[in-house]
């Protein structure tokens, strides 16, 4: 896995994230909304015989409260306990002996599951995806087992992989108001304390029709998909109540924040996480750029420089955490054998330099275009990546049609922007620096 994927994967709590990307042509679409708010988009691509079936919640972990961290990710693996009418344990036998795969993953923002399946098992998935919305199973015994399941993959994913702490580190130094300072995979002891009706209050209020996007995309036929959608959805009641949204706004960082971390590695790690809009802006576009510019693979600045020329670094990397609320870019590299970390920071420094400093070259900066261009246009082959985009566009900003609209916000960067947001964002007292060093024995 690249750098960059290592790195949000921690962050929003996943196995893999890619970035929201749009194909070439356009990506076509109908979408409609039950009497009970669920909100349906319809893609039809009849090219191969396959279904995805994708319902995204509007719950993440920012929707949790301080003492209660990790709910959002608990929920990710209670809902394929059972429901009402699947026995425990036999939610993904279902999927799979239709011939299907399913998964789902948590962020900060939501929570997401879907299933690719033969299209002649649609009716299968839209049941299923049902099934988890009225009727999981949120009982003592799911809730007992799936606690230490969580507890575990803490320990596992977090606590004894070697860096597995940056994002924890990091985030509660980078935020200290807003709910983005905890990560998706929370406070085992929260989650140890935590009550079954807790956990019964926290499904009802977030796992509703009027919280969520059902997406279904493939070889289907949209009447008779809107008829399904109507049969299995259409009598799952809303949530009549408030959905909590949390509404803090961070503070400015007020100076930088320095700090060392003592870990069971042996390849020193200096980071460097600097605040920044959150995804969908302009200049979250024009930073993504920018640390493309800086890192996107061998002929990148920070890899030429300080990987090549100097031989400080054994690998970088530049890239925003994608979150729909201010984020943070991270700026990072893995320090050669025997490099005082101050001098492989200084180094990272002038490079970021050069770019507040002067505009980069016309031909650099059209290099730069052409690799968005080609990762815009090479994204999204896949049906189940373009139901995820619609989920996410919809979810995060309301409108799916974004979806069409991404490489003309990367075409409308200039080298003004890059150089401005660097100069804006890219300064000592907006950001957390830490180092990650070996344990001393």
């Amino acid at each position: 896995m690249h750098l960059k994927q290592v790195f949000i994967a921690a962050a929003a709590g996943l196995l893999s994230v890619a970035p929201l990307k749009a194909a070439s042509g356009q990506v076509d679409f109908t979408e409609f909304k039950l009497d009970n708010g669920l909100h349906v988009i319809l893609h039809r691509d009849n090219s191969t015989p396959i279904v995805t079936v994708a319902v995204m919640y509007n719950v993440g972990s920012k929707h949790e409260q301080p003492h209660r961290t990790g709910f959002a990710h608990f929920f990710e693996h209670l809902m394929f306990e059972g429901t009402k009418n699947i026995p425990r344990g036999q939610y993904a036998k279902f999927v799979e002996r239709a011939g299907g795969t399913l998964n789902a993953n948590t962020s900060s923002d939501r929570t997401y599951y879907y299933q690719t399946l033969p299209s002649n098992q649609l009716e299968l998935g839209l049941w299923l995806e049902s099934e988890r919305m009225l009727h999981a199973t949120v009982d003592s015994l799911g809730i007992a087992t799936q606690k230490q399941v969580v507890i575990e993959e803490k320990k596992q994913s977090y606590d004894n992989r070697p860096y597995g702490t940056i994002l924890i580190e990091t985030m509660k130094r980078a935020y200290r108001e807003h709910p983005y300072r905890w990560v998706t995979i929370g406070d085992p002891d929260h989650i140890r304390a935590a009550r079954d009706e807790e956990f019964e209050a926290f499904y009802n209020s977030f796992y509703v029709p009027n919280n969520a996007v059902l997406v279904v995309a493939g070889d289907i036929n949209e009447e008779q998909a809107r008829r399904l959608v109507e049969k299995y959805y259409g009598d799952i009641p809303a949530n009549e109540g408030e959905i909590y949204r949390p509404s803090v706004v961070e503070p400015p960082l007020g100076g930088e924040v320095r700090d060392t971390i003592f870990d069971n590695i042996q390849v020193p790690l200096v980071l460097q996480a600097y605040r920044m809009p959150a995804m969908g802006s302009d200049d979250y576009y024009a930073i993504e750029m920018l640390g493309t510019l800086l890192s996107g693979g061998q002929s990148s600045r920070l890899h030429k420089e300080l990987v090549d020329e100097q031989q400080l670094a054994l690998q970088v990397g530049s890239f925003p955490l994608p979150f729909n609320e201010p984020t943070v870019n991270f700026t990072l590299a893995f320090s050669n054998m025997g490099v005082d970390p101050q001098d492989l920071e200084n180094a990272m420094n002038a490079e970021i330099e050069k770019v507040r400093s002067s505009l980069i070259p016309d031909r650099e900066f059209q290099k730069l275009r052409n690799q968005f261009e080609n990762q815009v246009v090479g994204g999204n082959q896949q049906i189940a990546e373009r139901a995820h985009n619609l989920a996410t566009f919809y979810t995060y900003f309301g409108d799916a049609a974004l979806v069409n609209r991404e490489l003309d916000r990367y075409m409308a960067v200039t080298r003004e922007d890059i150089q401005r947001v660097a100069q804006t964002y890219f300064v000592p007292e907006n950001r957390v620096v830490l180092y990650y060093m070996p344990k001393q024995n």
